[in-house]
C-alpha cells in the first residue's frame, strides 16, 4: 500500500491494512513517505513491522521515492490528472459567474470521471469505468495518545451528559480570525462563566477518546475527514469550521447535505465574525441543535451497521479481496 503523506489518508489505510491482515490472512507491505511529524511517528511506531525504516535524510528519501516509485509506475497518470485539475480550477473560477451548484449542467473537469449513480450501480462493471468498493468508516484503533489524556478525560467525567463542546483546530487561524473568536467569546462572557469549569489543553488532546465520552455534546472541527468520521461514529454533532483544501467541500456536505453540522456564516472577507460564536450555544442547547443531533444519531447507527459482520463495508471488502485473488498479479 502506498498512501500519500499526511494523516488524512494514512490512518484509514493503516486500518484497512489491519482488516486485510486479521480478517483475510493477508500480508501487507505499507510504504510510507514519512514527513517526520509526531502524529505519523506515533501511528507507525505502534504497528508490528519486520522491515526497518530507511536511514536517510528527508530530502534523499523523497528524491529516491519519486525517482524509483513515481516515474516508473502508474502513479504518473494519477499525478497528471491531479495536476490538470489544479491548473483548470482557477481558470474555471474566472469564467463561471455564479455558484457551481446553480449551473444547469454538471461541470466537466479534466482528470475526473463523473459519478452519477450509487455505489451499487458502480459495482456493475460499467464499460471503461473501474469498480468502486465502499469500505468504511475506517477509524483509528487503539489509543490516540496525548500528553494530557488522563487530565482531559477526568475533567469530562465531572461534566453533565452532552454538555461540553470540544474545540479542535489543528490549522492556524489568522490574526483577524483569532481576534473575532476572542471577542465573540468575550461578548458571551465566556471567560467569566467558564472560569474554574472549562479546560484548555495546550498540547495534543486525545480526540477519539474525547469524542467517545458521554459528556461531549458538540465538536467544533476543521472538517478533516478523519475527524468527521470519528464524530459520526460517536454520534457527536459538529460545528463546521473549515480552513483549507477539501475541508470547505466537506463542510458543505455536513451542513447542507446530511444535516449533521452547523456552519458559522463567513463575511465577505472570509472571516467568521464575533456574533457567529452563538452557534456553539445553538448546537448544545438550541432547537436546531436537537434536530442535528437526531440526524447524527441516524448516521451513527448506519456507520456502525456498515462495519458489522454482514454489513455493507464488510461485504465490499470481501468482494474486493476476491477480485484481487482472481488476478494473477496485483
Amino acid at each position: 500500500m502506498l498512501p500519500t503523506p499526511g494523516m488524512g489518508q494514512l490512518i484509514p489505510l493503516v486500518e484497512f491494512d489491519k482488516d486485510l491482515v486479521h480478517s483475510h490472512d493477508w500480508t501487507v507491505t505499507l510504504i510510507v513517505l514519512t514527513m517526520s511529524t509526531k502524529g505519523q511517528t506515533d501511528l507507525l511506531g505502534a504497528l508490528n513491522h519486520s522491515i526497518p525504516p530507511v536511514s536517510s535524510d528527508p530530502e534523499t528519501r523523497v528524491s529516491i521515492a519519486i525517482r524509483r516509485s513515481v516515474f516508473t509506475s502508474p502513479c504518473v497518470q494519477v499525478i497528471a490528472m491531479s495536476l490538470a485539475l489544479m491548473f483548470a480550477l482557477p481558470r474555471l473560477d474566472e469564467t463561471v459567474s455564479r455558484d457551481f451548484m446553480d449551473l444547469p449542467e454538471p461541470l466537466k473537469l479534466p482528470g475526473s470521471i463523473p459519478v452519477h449513480e450509487t455505489i451499487e450501480a458502480l459495482q456493475q462493471r460499467e464499460p471503461n469505468k473501474p469498480p468502486v468498493y465502499a469500505i468504511g468508516p475506517r477509524l483509528q484503533t487503539g489509543s490516540s495518545g496525548g500528553v494530557d489524556e488522563s487530565q482531559c478525560l477526568k475533567w469530562l467525567d465531572d461534566q453533565p451528559s452532552s454538555s461540553a463542546c470540544f474545540i479542535w483546530q489543528r490549522g492556524t487561524l489568522s490574526f483577524d480570525q483569532l481576534t473575532e473568536l476572542a471577542l465573540g467569546l468575550e461578548m458571551k462572557r465566556f471567560p467569566d462563566r467558564t472560569k474554574g469549569k472549562g479546560l484548555v489543553l495546550p498540547s495534543w488532546a486525545p480526540q477519539k477518546e474525547t469524542l467517545g465520552h458521554g459528556s461531549t455534546g458538540g465538536f467544533l472541527t476543521h472538517c478533516g475527514w478523519n475527524s468527521v468520521l470519528e464524530s459520526i461514529a460517536n454520534g457527536v454533532p459538529m460545528i463546521a469550521w473549515p480552513l483549507y483544501a477539501e475541508q470547505r467541500m466537506n463542510a458543505v456536505l455536513l451542513a447542507d447535505g446530511i444535516n449533521v453540522a452547523l456552519r458559522p456564516k463567513v463575511n465577505q472577507n472570509g472571516l467568521v465574525e464575533r456574533e457567529e460564536i452563538e452557534v456553539v450555544k445553538s448546537l448544545i442547547k438550541g432547537e436546531e441543535g436537537m434536530i442535528i443531533r437526531e440526524e447524527m444519531n441516524k448516521c451513527k447507527a448506519a456507520a456502525a451497521k456498515a462495519v458489522t459482520e454482514g454489513g455493507s463495508s464488510t461485504k465490499s471488502l470481501s468482494q474486493l479481496v476476491l477480485r484481487w485473488k482472481s488476478q494473477k498479479s496485483i
